[in-house]
């Protein structure tokens, strides 16, 4: 069969590593893709958003299946433009896609279904967001520009002056574009966070694995939100009793509510979660693999990717049994100097081949590009490398190992991912 994946991050060259896997696939294109996901497919210069030319593509190549990597074009309604092509496509449809692309929608619908989740207000003016927030007077407060932001429209406040200006960033200056334009006022939850990747067909789940990820720039969980700097699976911190908990009041209760709703899920939630004292609560929800958590979790799962996306497109979920190798994974990231703020790019990279025939190590490239036949970072967040072995510290040492292979100028990386694995 024939495969098309779009997007060009690390989360689509895992989702491509995964595939090529499968004996039921001949052929993977993936639009618009990378360096690296050029060694595995055939990359089409067609954008994520160009959803007339993506289904054009499918149709003339004859695509067997279309699999939707981020979230953008999720929520622009992907799904339903290739649906209405008559195309194979895996990913939840638009009306769906809103548990992610809508903040203010997620937080609403965990409040009317009592999905726990922390204290919040919605507000669409920054007056009334001010007034609600010096009449409340309690710090550190979150603040969440609604809609999509690259996984870095959440400002942690811990005074006046902080939330004062985290409102102007978001409502006003319009940091994060129109994601602002509705901003969600929570309650700042204290805890250990975790990621849950899930299947959905619809009304079945089946719960992947779990995964923690670094999101701060730098060492100790310090400087601005990025896109991710690092992660590992599974985490020690989610125990039987998170596990027991989450089944009975989070993880069904969100594909039940979404059914409710009359917008049945079929694709993959990432459930984001904090561990507080008074137990699991619901940060967020994201309607697509993570990244970079799909750098650690799809290089554990031992099933048939397609075998598994058949069956959530069928509705078909519940006769599945998903496998993961009892093995870990570390993935730390290379980024460039100055991300997520400011940043150079266009710099050579060397090393890959370091990674060529090793079944345990993978290279997954973020933003790379490949101009004149030399590997170049192409964004900040430039390469996840990751190791799988017989445990958190094993990977660890070994994904850093990896790290030395790979130069390129302006080179940066965090030095403690996964060190917190150490206290469980």
């Amino acid at each position: 069969m024939k495969v098309l994946i779009v997007g060009g991050g690390g989360r689509e060259h895992a989702i491509a590593a995964a595939v090529k896997k499968s004996k039921r696939v001949d052929k993977i294109y993936c639009a618009p893709g990378n360096a690296g996901i050029a060694e595995i497919a055939e990359c089409v210069p067609i954008g994520a958003m160009d959803f007339d030319a993506l289904v054009r593509f499918a149709k003339e190549n004859k695509i067997d299946l279309t699999i939707i990597g981020p979230d953008d074009p999720l929520v622009g309604g992907i799904v339903d433009s290739f649906e209405a092509a008559g195309l194979r496509v895996f990913g939840p449809r638009k009306n769906a896609a809103i548990i992610e692309g809508s903040k203010a929608f997620s937080k609403d619908l965990m409040k009317k279904y009592s999905i726990p989740t922390a204290s919040y207000e919605t507000f669409t003016y920054a007056d009334k967001a001010l007034e609600y927030i010096h009449k409340k007077n309690t710090y550190p407060i979150v603040l969440k520009a609604s809609g999509l932001a690259l996984g870095k429209g959440v400002l942690i406040c811990g005074n006046r002056e902080e939330a004062d200006e985290g409102v102007r960033t978001i409502m006003e200056d319009k940091k994060f574009g129109v994601a602002g334009n509705t901003m969600v006022v929570e309650e700042c939850l204290v805890g250990r966070e975790l990621s849950i990747l899930s299947f959905v067909d619809g009304k079945t789940i089946k719960i992947m694995s779990s995964a923690q990820d670094h999101k701060r720039a730098y060492d100790n969980d310090e400087g601005p939100n990025t896109g991710g700097m690092g992660n590992f699976s599974p985490s020690p911190f989610y125990t039987k009793e998170v596990d027991d908990f989450c089944k009975k009041y989070i993880y069904q209760a969100t594909v039940d509510a979404m059914a409710a709703e009359g917008r049945p899920f079929k694709g993959v939630i990432f459930f984001g979660l904090m561990i507080t004292k008074d137990g699991p609560k619901v940060i967020e929800y994201n309607a697509r693999f993570g990244d970079p958590e799909a750098q650690v979790v799809l290089p554990r799962m031992e099933n048939d990717i397609i075998d598994v996306i058949d069956a959530c497109i069928d509705g078909k979920l519940d006769g599945m049994d998903l496998k993961f190798s009892d093995q870990a994974a570390v993935c730390v990231v290379l980024a460039s100097k100055g991300y997520p703020v400011s940043y150079e790019k266009g710099f050579p990279i060397t090393g890959l081949e370091r990674f060529n025939g090793k079944n345990d190590y993978f290279c997954f490239h973020a933003g790379t590009s490949a101009p004149q036949d030399q590997v170049v970072t192409s964004d900040g967040q430039g390469l996840g490398l990751a190791a799988r072995r017989v445990n958190i510290n094993e990977a660890r040492k070994k994904a850093y190992e990896a790290t030395e292979w790979v130069k390129f100028d302006n080179k940066y990386m965090r030095s403690d991912i996964a060190s917190s694995a150490d206290n469980a």
